[in-house]
């Protein structure tokens, strides 16, 4: 059996169902979906992605990232994306593993291992695609594998975790995985900056107050943010904002004004315009849309 094949062996396993499964491993979750999806507007967390079976692709700004069994992804900050499953069949369905990256973790590795804290590069986009190697493959089976014998998860899981971010610090990614954990950092200033708008993405802000936090002037501030982000930091907040409403509309049963008014809006038509632009319907029809494909789904 490959290495492929055997970690589509225990991505099945343990993700028996179509959707994002938890797994006894911290951090780490399971993916399993049988058919192509809708395109997703969701914030994806810093993370590592291995496909075993199918492909995805994340667009984030105007790029296209695709992605499959012979790739990774790596996000290195909370980022607004898009993300569809391009390629899943019932008898072939997309799997996936996804390990979240811990900071502390990555800034502990580096303190051990100092020739690999070298100089930071320019910034650039915080979600990247590598070829996959056998060795990060080889940790990532073995990470999963663990599942199949629990006792073993509490001592053998973070020692595989940290093989994995030794892999990723030592390979492609290393740049932007050393960036995560170095505190003055431009995506460590840049994910201050991402911190506090999460945190106001309600009230209107200025871009020097969002300066002032990352510790950046405003003109440096806009350059790094959007060669990480692929957006300004209004811009960002926009997507936030409008996410949450659809979250807001969809599962808690908002109408479109009052989802509009507590994520920030204060004009129901400015919001629709913007929900529209962004999603491709009004809110009621993008809504009635998403419903009837989960039923579809369900049926």
């Amino acid at each position: 059996m490959s290495q492929v094949e055997e970690l589509a062996r225990l991505i099945a396993r343990f993700a028996p169902s179509d959707g994002v499964h938890q797994t006894a491993i911290p951090r780490l979750k399971v993916v399993r979906l049988s058919q192509p999806s809708e395109p997703m507007h969701g914030l994806h967390e810093p993370a590592l992605c291995i496909i075993a079976q199918g492909a995805k692709q994340v667009i984030l700004g105007d790029r296209i990232y695709r992605y499959d069994a012979a790739h990774c992804l790596v996000v290195s900050l909370d980022l607004p994306v898009i993300g569809q499953v391009i390629e899943a069949t019932p008898d072939e369905p997309y799997l996936c593993v996804k390990l979240e990256l811990d900071p502390a973790a990555i800034g502990a590795l580096m303190l051990e291992a100092p020739p690999l804290a070298e100089t930071e590069p320019s910034s650039g986009p915080g979600l990247t695609i590598s070829p996959m190697t056998p060795a990060l493959r080889d940790a990532v089976i073995r990470l999963t594998g663990l599942l199949e014998t629990p006792a073993d998860i509490a001592v053998l899981a973070p020692l595989v975790e940290r093989e994995i971010l030794y892999r990723l610090l030592t390979g492609d990614q290393a740049a932007r995985l050393r960036q995560i954990a170095v505190a003055e950092s431009k995506l460590q200033q840049v994910n201050r900056a991402i911190g506090w708008i999460k945190r106001n993405y309600r009230k209107p802000f200025s871009v020097e107050v969002v300066a002032a936090e990352a510790r950046m002037s405003p003109s440096a501030l806009h350059q790094h943010f959007k060669a990480v982000t692929a957006m300004s930091p209004l811009q960002y907040q926009k997507q936030l904002r409008l996410q949450e409403a659809r979250r807001l509309i969809l599962a808690k049963a908002h109408d479109a004004a009052s989802a509009g008014f507590q994520v920030g809006y204060e004009s129901p038509s400015q919001f629709s315009r913007e929900y529209s632009r962004l999603f491709g319907a009004p809110p009621l029809r993008d809504v009635a849309r998403l419903r009837g494909a989960s039923a579809a789904d369900a049926a």
